[in-house]
């Protein structure tokens, strides 16, 4: 599938990854394994791994070699998840010429509450947890650095919301679960004209991206990948 996002972006679907591509390095904010932080970005991907990998390559290193591999030119936001890509829901609004774009696939074997005890004791270790939520959202307005983080906390309790609407739980407390243990998310900020500070809940934008990120991942959770993960 090949869709245009707005434009400066282009989604390109298939079942091993979800690419977005821009037609100019864009602001990205995000948690992502592969250039994560704020960058300059030519290009996001969402990668699809088997849940078993045997592999020795750090995931990192796996997606920059990805990348490669596909001839994506220039900085890369790279993330992984074992949800299969379609799992893929998207949801878009416009208001007053400023458009929004949210990306979801899902995949909550791993889910859990925040505050739920970790997996690994180890303050350095890496968890081999597979699973994820991972959320794409573009917005075609310029974002300050603290509007791109609130609209990061506006999707991220998004995402918690749906969780709980639908009843997921945490096998480890046996209670609401508000993610995964290995969610991912990067939030895009175009080029303007318009520059947005403030996207909290009490404005309209802060307003819309909790709604297309709780239908989003409304959506996805009902699309059949579901884990094993109880339900209340």
């Amino acid at each position: 599938m090949i869709l245009k996002i707005n434009n400066f972006t282009n989604l390109h679907q298939n079942d091993d990854h979800l690419h977005v591509a821009f037609s100019s390095p864009q602001r990205v904010l995000s948690s992502a394994i592969l250039n994560g932080g704020i960058i300059k970005a030519d290009h996001i991907v969402n990668r699809k791994v088997p849940k078993d990998s045997s592999t020795i390559e750090a995931p990192d290193v796996s997606l920059r070699n990805y990348a490669e591999q596909q001839g994506w030119q220039g900085n890369v936001v790279g993330m992984m998840t074992a949800a299969p890509m379609s799992s893929l829901r998207i949801e878009q609004s416009c208001v007053e010429g400023i458009d929004l774009t949210v990306l979801v696939t899902t995949g909550i074997d791993n889910a859990r509450r925040a505050g739920d005890k970790a997996d690994v004791q180890e303050v350095l270790a890496l968890s081999k947890h597979v699973g994820t939520i991972n959320l794409i959202l573009i917005c075609s307005a310029k974002l300050t650095d603290a509007a791109m983080l609130e609209a990061v906390m506006v999707a991220t309790e998004g995402k918690a919301a749906a969780l709980q609407d639908v009843g997921v739980v945490s096998p480890v407390s046996q209670r609401l679960a508000t993610g995964t243990g290995t969610d991912a998310i990067a939030v895009v900020s175009g080029d303007g004209p318009e520059e947005i500070a403030f996207c909290g809940k009490h404005v309209l934008l802060g307003e819309l991206i909790g709604r297309l990120v709780i239908s989003a991942v409304t959506k996805s959770l009902a699309s059949g990948f579901n884990g094993e993960t109880p339900k209340r």
